[in-house]
């Protein structure tokens, strides 16, 4: 509790410097209103981490060029203590117009999928490995990768499942950190820190190419025995 008073009261005292700084005409250091808000939310951080703290943190960000052409930002939807996460490679069209995972033709098929196991979407969590939608659907570059995924990966600290489905390509190969094709990492299980992770093929994919679909159904067959849904 003392630790806690004291890194308020310093968090409050560095402010309140900054805003005499900014009001005396101090060009030396950055002393704008966005660093001053970025600064009073410092304290937010005390405590264990929450989805509630990683959305705040992320803000209506601008970390990467998709924010000049994305209408929402996707953040994931689900039960935050779920056992099984579901994690896609990026919002699509429906998904950036309405702000929620998996919503358009990919998502009703995820949705027949998560049901073939026995589990509902209210029982899963479904997010992306970025945020926002790339302009036209194309993939996304690594560098919106790499700002992505931290929080991601905070998101995953805080649910701790006991499995991951990755959903596709990039999916699979961030989360495992490989450049093997997608084709030759399903099938079996992999493992992301201490979870057990099961690349499939993306929902989108599965439309163009219906014939995979017996393939993600094998899959399917292994997360359930895994998880004593069968």
């Amino acid at each position: 509790m003392i630790q806690q008073q004291v890194l308020s009261a310093t968090i409050d005292e560095i402010k309140n410097s900054l805003k005499c700084m900014a009001y005396s005409g101090c060009r030396g250091f950055d002393c704008s209103k966005a660093t001053i808000d970025i600064i009073s939310k410092w304290g937010t951080r005390i405590g264990p981490e929450t989805m509630a703290k990683i959305r705040i943190d992320l803000g209506e960000c601008k970390r990467c060029k998709l924010s000049r052409t994305r209408k929402n930002i996707v953040f994931g939807a689900g039960d935050p203590d779920a056992r099984l996460v579901f994690v896609g490679e990026s919002p699509g069209y429906e998904e950036d117009k309405s702000g929620k995972p998996f919503v358009g033709p990919a998502g009703q098929l995820l949705t027949k999928i998560i049901r073939s196991i026995n589990l509902s979407r209210e029982q899963v969590y479904i997010c992306n490995i970025i945020k926002c939608r790339p302009p036209g659907n194309r993939n996304p570059e690594t560098d919106e990768i790499e700002t992505c995924f931290p929080f991601l990966k905070r998101q995953l600290a805080v649910i701790k499942p006991d499995f991951i489905c990755t959903l596709g390509t990039f999916a699979g190969q961030t989360l495992l950190d490989t450049d093997v094709q997608i084709s030759k990492l399903r099938g079996r299980f992999h493992r992301f820190g201490d979870i057990k992770l099961m690349p499939t093929y993306h929902p989108a994919y599965l439309l163009r190419n219906p014939e995979k679909k017996r393939d993600v159904w094998e899959d399917m067959k292994q997360l359930m025995k895994a998880m004593g849904t069968v």
